[in-house]
């Protein structure tokens, strides 16, 4: 990959931040909280200052542990101290190599390492950050992604399942789904942890359970909007019946991108009485999404969904619920997308322990710390500090200047 124009380095960098004094060291102190998996005896690098390795070579584009090795290399002695290298006998910093960062990877704890990466994410200040989400309360995604390469010999492919905010996309939690299980017991282990108090968690039809709303609205104090399908075939054949003719499309919404043009209208119907008290748990106000999808080339496709949702009408309008479906949607592109394209993750043929889950948990903090920066292009951001290491360490707050003396 060609390295960026040095015109076009401050260019990026200007449109980022601008980063809040509170930042500095904060991703050093929840990196801290991560048990190091090494033997005590023979360890010479710190934990935390590996991991800031990672953190700064993948936000720099780094897609493999060869890359954030090279990225190491690259870093001057500068660079090293302030990530917290120690000097080796000869009185030189020397970067780990990759031998050391696969060893770690493999071992580290995924579930310490999510959680630090969360909380970090989520204890952002978002003042002055710039979201086009429609709907007035904060909204959670739960979403999850295969890592197709990750399939090694007898080894089944690595299975994730993520909590992302809508706007700005921010993944708060992440759990690795077991080969020998579903998304759906992971739901409530995934959520447990994170505030959820008048938070709005959106899901597709596979969790869409009963038991997983009345927890979410009862335990949690969250609302929600559960897409019914034919898991949950009393609740789809009642949504599909009511008058749905008789209701006047409440909202509408077009837009072009990716190569498709596509338009949705949304219609709410009150549903208590109308399903004669036996409606979805918590159950407010019933939705029919219709969408139309035209690609380039290819034929108009038509889709009709039915969901249910316990916010009330006074609580959110037709425009804010369909706003909350379509940013349900959009993760599609705002994370998985990102994360395959840019940091190329379907491709990544790490297989070994917890490697996999770790690389996919540094992809997350990466996104999310330059969605919170305001960077509306990941790839031209990556790009554009892929061969200044000194630039990395200004994003994630250890130091406050992009330029380093004696860099």
């Amino acid at each position: 990959m060609p390295a960026a124009p040095s015109s076009l380095v401050p260019a990026v960098l200007a449109k980022l931040g601008p980063l809040h004094q509170h930042d500095t060291g904060r991703l050093r102190a929840h990196l801290q909280r991560v048990p190091d998996p090494r033997s005590p005896r023979g360890r010479w690098y710190p934990l935390a200052g590996l991991l800031l390795i990672c953190a700064c070579a993948v936000v720099s584009g780094a897609r493999t542990i060869t890359e954030i090795t090279e990225w190491g290399q690259r870093a001057t002695t500068t660079v090293l101290e302030h990530l917290g290298i120690r000097r080796h006998l000869p009185g030189r910093r020397r970067a780990p190599s990759q031998a050391t960062l696969t060893r770690l990877l493999a071992a580290i704890d995924g579930d310490a390492l999510d959680a630090a990466i969360g909380a970090y994410l989520a204890g952002h200040d978002h003042t002055g950050v710039t979201t086009t989400g429609l709907a007035p309360q904060p909204a959670i995604a739960v979403d999850g992604k295969a890592l197709s390469g990750s399939a090694h010999r007898q080894q089944r492919h690595r299975h994730l399942l993520s909590a992302v905010t809508h706007a700005p996309t921010m993944t708060l939690a992440q759990r690795e789904v077991g080969t020998k299980t579903n998304e759906t017991t992971a739901f409530r282990p995934l959520l447990e942890p994170l505030d959820l108090a008048g938070a709005v968690v959106t899901f597709d039809a596979l969790h869409s359970v009963k038991d997983h709303v009345r927890w979410l609205v009862k335990e949690k104090k969250a609302h929600y909007i559960a897409v019914i399908k034919g898991n949950q075939p009393t609740a789809s054949a009642q949504l599909k019946a009511l008058p749905w003719e008789q209701v006047p499309v409440a909202h509408t919404a077009s837009g072009t991108g990716h190569g498709r043009r596509e338009s949705r209208s949304v219609k709410t119907m009150a549903i208590a009485a109308n399903l004669g008290g036996i409606a979805f748990p918590e159950a407010r106000l019933a939705l029919r999404i219709h969408r139309r999808r035209q690609e380039s080339g290819k034929p108009q496709t038509r889709e009709t969904v039915y969901a249910v949702t316990s916010l009330d009408t006074h609580q959110a309008s037709p425009a804010d619920l369909g706003g909350y479906v379509r940013g349900h949607w959009g993760i599609e592109n705002s994370s998985h997308h990102v994360r395959d394209v840019v940091f190329a993750e379907d491709a990544s043929t790490v297989h070994t322990g917890s490697a996999p889950r770790a690389m996919a948990a540094l992809r997350n903090l990466a996104i999310g710390r330059l969605r919170l920066l305001g960077a509306d292009n990941i790839a031209k951001t990556t790009r554009a500090i892929r061969d200044a290491p000194e630039h990395a360490l200004w994003i994630w707050g250890i130091t406050d200047s992009p330029l380093l003396p004696g860099t």
